[in-house]
């Protein structure tokens, strides 16, 4: 799938990274008309570049989105130094000052869940709605299947272009029913990966979870080996007034793998009054 959004490097926070952007010019709306929707920040899992977003973003018109491909991944350069969850939430605050946008929704997919999640602590006023799928409470995750988390620890079985589609396809489809297509990875560099693996095992929500006080909307896969269910019921539990979606068969990347039911959900959910 080619995709359609536009894409750019901003300097941010100290890093030049690479920025995409879906449905910048959104249709007119009449006097009369609904207010436009809040944009809506996507970000990925480990090792996941932005065009590999297309099959959701591509199907949310009606609303501007944005992403970015974390340092050492897609068109992002590699990172000086390490960094943690909290300073790409502050990096993300940042990247939406230069956009000039005020509020956002979230939606935060395997590893990005984490970084939604502490920007929405982070920046309460700044969000909208958070949707969180396929992702943990960080520490305090309930762990997946034994020999898929044991491959993620070298990086370069993931920054090889020929190994990369292989053990994404054992990583990304775990538990799935539906393939999905992968045409659209590029391998991250072994910092990049590496980076992104240490912010995540050094960092917990938990401690702040009751304290969201946003809607927020939790949706996992029953068939998800690396991320088990498990892990959505912690959070729709430590989440006040969470809702929590299940879904079937469609592994970890189940928002790939099913886009269609996803999107209805997802839409429904944003639209919706607060």
């Amino acid at each position: 799938m080619a995709t359609t959004a536009s894409f750019s490097m901003i300097g941010v926070a100290g890093r030049r990274l690479r920025i995409g952007q879906w449905h910048t010019q959104t249709p007119a709306r009449g006097k009369s008309a609904a207010p436009a929707a809040r944009p809506l920040v996507i970000l990925g899992g480990i090792g996941m570049n932005m065009e590999m977003l297309e099959p959701i973003a591509s199907r949310l018109p009606d609303r501007r989105v944005l992403s970015f491909d974390m340092p050492g991944l897609g068109g992002s350069p590699d990172p000086i130094f390490p960094y943690t969850i909290p300073h790409m939430a502050l990096t993300l605050a940042a990247l939406l000052d230069r956009l000039r946008i005020e509020t956002v929704d979230l939606l935060g997919i395997s590893w990005g869940g984490a970084v939604v999640q502490q920007f929405a602590f982070q920046h309460r006023a700044r969000t909208g709605k958070l949707v969180l799928a396929a992702t943990s409470a960080g520490g305090t995750m309930i762990p997946g299947n034994p020999s898929m988390l044991s491959q993620m620890l070298d990086p370069m079985e993931y920054s090889v272009e020929k190994t990369l589609r292989r053990n994404l396809a054992m990583f990304y489809n775990g538990g799935g029913a539906d393939r999905i297509s992968l045409n659209a990875a590029t391998a991250p560099s072994p910092l990049g990966w590496t980076c992104q693996l240490g912010a995540f095992a050094g960092w917990s929500s938990a401690p702040f979870l009751p304290l969201l006080g946003m809607p927020v909307m939790i949706m996992a896969d029953a068939d998800d080996q690396l991320i088990p269910p498990a892990n959505a019921h912690f959070l729709h539990n430590a989440i006040p007034h969470s809702r929590l979606e299940m879904t079937e068969g469609g592994g970890h990347l189940f928002m790939l793998a099913q886009p269609d039911p996803f999107i209805e959900r997802l839409g429904g959910f944003l639209d919706a009054a607060a």
